[in-house]
């Protein structure tokens, strides 16, 4: 699932190539990805609505629009978004097209029908549910390494499954999450408010670092208006991921093979040696 930085990169990307643009016509295909609207609602409510900008919050794709409405997408497993001319055929698991006012067509395609679309009056739009519980944008100043410490100390979890809640650390999933608890060398099995001061101040630096990097690689990539994927692209360094899918290959540390462990049904890869205890803090 695309975690923050592949979100901002499909974000920033759409607001450069639609932004002040109009929507001439709205069509939801599949009913479900947006289950709050009827099909005929849900164009009706695009319709002739200009699109002022594209921005984010967390995971979730925000459409502002001319008409005082706001389009929620989250693009969950599979969902990307496709800008196509006229003479370019829909493509399979198409799920909603939005006609735009060039004669150009913005196409949302989901292959394993997880993504979410919601309308929501922009004036309300931080009090929907999608937005309203979730943590402070990890690159702002309301996350403050008081904040961090605070939320740290409030939670008996183990620090990886209390880092993807995004009503504690927002925008962080399965990847940024073992690559920033890698270079703060914390275990993740270790849980949160048992982390001292000290690691719980390299872990916030952990998480920005490895955030801050992605996003910097991502706007240097050039943009393919026919596959706005924001699909995963590493660090940016030769050997890409550090610890993130590499299950028995070398610890760029230390050598010792990567391990991988479940945790809330997900995998999490780790150094055993770099972050070897589980118990201390």
């Amino acid at each position: 699932m695309p975690e923050l930085p592949e979100v901002e990169l499909v974000a920033c990307s759409l607001d450069k190539l639609i932004s002040r643009r109009k929507i001439i016509a709205g069509e939801l295909l599949r009913s479900r990805l947006a289950p709050d609207t009827e099909p005929s609602t849900f164009a009706h409510q695009l319709n002739n609505a200009v699109i002022n900008y594209v921005t984010r919050r967390g995971k979730h794709i925000l459409f502002d629009l001319g008409n005082g409405r706001t389009l929620i997408t989250h693009l969950r497993m599979s969902g990307r978004f496709m800008l196509l001319p006229t003479h370019t055929e829909n493509p399979k698991f198409t799920h909603a097209i939005f006609y735009l006012n060039d004669d150009t067509r913005l196409v949302f395609q989901d292959q394993r029908h997880f993504g979410l679309m919601k309308i929501v009056e922009t004036q309300n739009l931080f009090d929907s549910k999608e937005l309203k519980k979730l943590a402070p944008e990890p690159l702002s100043e309301e996350f403050s390494l008081t904040y961090f410490r605070n939320i740290l100390k409030s939670s008996k979890r183990p620090i990886k499954e209390f880092l993807i809640d995004q009503t504690k650390v927002c925008g962080l999933g399965n990847i940024y999450a073992a690559e920033a608890l890698f270079l703060a060398k914390i275990n993740p099995e270790q849980v949160a408010n048992r982390i001292t001061s000290r690691k719980s101040a390299r872990l916030y630096e952990a998480i920005r670092e490895v955030l801050v990097k992605a996003i910097i690689l991502g706007r240097k990539m050039e943009i393919d208006s026919t596959n706005i994927s924001g699909s995963i692209y590493g660090l940016g360094s030769e050997t890409g991921w550090r610890v993130y899918g590499r299950e028995n290959l070398p610890c760029p540390n230390c050598s010792a093979p990567i391990a991988r462990l479940k945790q809330a049904g997900r995998s999490t890869y780790f150094c055993p040696k770099c972050q070897r205890s589980r118990t201390t803090c």
